[in-house]
């Protein structure tokens, strides 16, 4: 997002960006105190918080231009709940601090409710007058993280080998070649299949979490969701090239 498109009123922004700061203070304070209570201590505290203060700091740059309301909305503040969630994950595969038992259970609920938010923020948005590119390119984003902390923490618990990132790395790679290539980074049509297969490659990932799930069977549906994941970005690529 690095052109306002034309018509958008920067000035629009400025109570959106007060909304902002009021959802992310009291999100910063739990995620302080949940990932503080870990066993693993201060390290994962202070990486997730890090990655949360970097996600607040890339949404208040997107808001200029591209959210012509002037509130946040609770659309937004339930996409900026999960991008914490998803700071919590990532810190604890960063860390190291794979769970184990009850926590992996903790950790494979946590993500199942993350999945069920992802299917609440854009219905708040449409009922309450506030989608914005703003909100859909930062439900987009926040899905990417949150498929990437899981690939972690699943990699981490050894339910598959370094292989299994490559369903949190694809998204990133397909913005590195859009990059590049800027054929590749032209805007795409909306498409039930990208969604659809959003949906199963994280819920696969919150299914690998879960203790009972380990090899050869984790193996095989990381496989699967991979496999998935490369041939929907395939189509896309291949629906660009043509274009």
């Amino acid at each position: 997002m690095s052109e306002v498109p034309a018509g958008f009123d920067p000035a629009a922004g400025r109570s959106a960006r007060r909304g902002l700061w009021g959802a992310a203070a009291p999100l910063a304070a739990l995620i302080l105190a949940a990932a503080w209570a870990a066993p693993a201590g201060a390290a994962p505290a202070c990486l997730a918080l890090a990655i949360f203060a970097v996600v607040v700091a890339v949404a208040r740059g997107g808001l200029d231009g591209f959210h012509p309301p002037d509130r946040f909305g609770a659309a937004n503040a339930v996409t900026l709940a999960r991008a914490g969630g998803a700071a919590l994950i990532a810190a604890a595969g960063i860390a190291g601090a794979a769970p184990a038992g009850a926590a992996a259970w903790g950790v494979a609920l946590a993500s199942a409710a993350l999945l069920a938010l992802d299917g609440i923020d854009g219905w708040l948005a449409r009922r309450a007058g506030l989608a914005s590119p703003f909100g859909a390119r930062f439900d987009m984003e926040v899905d990417a993280l949150t498929g990437l902390a899981l690939a972690l923490l699943v990699w981490q618990m050894g339910k598959a080998g370094p292989w299994v990132l490559g369903l949190g790395l694809m998204r990133y790679a397909f913005l590195g070649l859009g990059r590049l290539r800027p054929a590749f980074a032209a805007p795409l049509p909306p498409s039930r299949r990208r969604k659809a297969v959003c949906v199963v490659q994280l819920a696969a990932l919150t299914l690998l979490v879960a203790p009972p799930v380990v090899p050869p069977l984790s193996q095989a549906i990381a496989a699967g969701a991979l496999a998935l994941l490369g041939w929907s970005f395939a189509r896309d690529l291949l629906w660009l090239a043509r274009r």
